[in-house]
């Protein structure tokens, strides 16, 4: 089969059609050197063809699959919709162009949920409408996506029921305390929450220079209720870090789905948060702060380590991160990990396409 993907990425689709045992000549449109240079270590055949805008239908071979996940931080509610007026999702046009040009046998365009006016101006052009599916039927993450295809009988995957704990990499270390940490414990305001402040009497942690992206440790607030509502919805959220519960310091628990990845996954917990998982539940070797420390490496400011009350606070690994996509283990080493979080991010979760993929003829 030869598959166009445009907009590639770090080849999702390829590897879902690996996946199902079809074996492609696969042209990928792709700017990124960093998607690119993951996409050439797992598929060192896959033909690049650089800026999509430069894509002409009259240079490529019969195309039997055209594929495409334009850029939609112009279409994103997480975004400031600027719609078809952001220059990155006016992209979506190139893709019109080349499947015009291509007219391939079939055809799969994801993105993002978005204003009924704007989904209505892509199935237009697309001559089909939509199949909304959420990752969070074949994965352990919540991902709504729209998918535009004229593939035939697509219907809603069944549940298999995973959930956060099921993917957590049980070789990460957690550092136990000989003791807890003393807090003064304060109730005001919200009657349903109890406030833990670090002893004032006690001395500070040590400043670091990566405090500036608030790696302080210094505050932890926990809510006592199971769940607390953001936006009218049960979460999972279990509490946050810090003052106040920003989008990059809410806590979730890993007995849910995880929150959707996103590309700028740095920071503390990026856009993803952090995720409560219980001491002990590692595998791993669990070390005392009486024992030295393990040696430091340049990627341990990714841990942001937080342990209250026998669970340990972290923001997911990029491996955890793999398997939220439902990629292989590691498909995205041998890059930094923030291009791993944000080409993860970008991309697709592979068993939904996998899903769609296996009813072609």
């Amino acid at each position: 089969m030869k598959v166009l993907s445009l907009f590639d990425g770090m080849s999702c689709g390829q590897q879902a059609l690996k996946e199902l045992g079809i074996e492609t000549e696969y042209y990928a449109s792709e700017v990124d050197k960093y998607a690119i240079s993951i996409t050439q270590k797992n598929f060192p055949k896959t033909k690049q063809l650089g800026d999509v805008r430069t894509v002409k239908g009259a240079n490529l071979p019969k195309i039997d699959l055209l594929l495409g996940g334009s850029p939609c931080q112009g279409f994103s509610f997480a975004g400031k919709q600027l719609n078809f007026d952001d220059p990155r999702s006016a992209l979506f046009f190139e893709f019109v162009r080349v499947m015009k040009e291509t007219k391939p046998r079939y055809f799969l365009l994801e993105n993002v949920r978005m204003k009924q006016e704007h989904q209505d101006v892509i199935t237009a052009h697309m001559g089909v409408k939509p199949i909304k599916i959420n990752s969070s039927l074949l994965s352990a993450q919540n991902r709504v996506r729209l998918y535009w295809t004229n593939i035939p009988n697509i219907e809603q995957p069944q549940d298999i029921g995973l959930v956060l704990k099921d993917i957590i990499d049980e070789t990460q270390e957690f550092i136990v305390p000989k003791e807890l940490p003393k807090w003064l414990h304060n109730k005001h305001g919200d009657v349903t929450r109890l406030e833990r402040v670090r002893n004032i009497k006690e001395k500070s942690r040590t400043m670091t220079a990566t405090m500036w992206k608030g790696h302080t440790e210094g505050y932890i607030s926990l809510y006592t209720e199971p769940y607390v509502k953001l936006n009218g919805k049960k979460s999972g959220c279990v509490g946050y870090v810090g003052n106040k519960p920003a989008q990059a310091t809410r806590i979730y628990s890993v007995d849910r789905k995880s929150q959707s990845l996103m590309a700028n996954g740095g920071g503390q917990g990026g856009k993803t948060g952090l995720y409560q998982i219980p001491r002990g539940f590692n595998k791993g070797v669990e070390r005392s702060m009486e024992e030295k420390s393990t040696t430091l490496t340049t990627s341990k400011w990714q841990n942001n380590n937080h342990l209250v009350k026998g669970f340990h606070y972290r923001k997911l690994t990029p491996l955890e991160c793999e398997r939220l996509q439902t990629l292989p283990d590691n498909y995205t080493e041998g890059v930094s990990n923030t291009q791993r979080y944000k080409m993860i991010g970008n991309g697709w979760t592979v068993a939904v396409v996998k899903h769609i993929l296996r009813n072609i003829e």
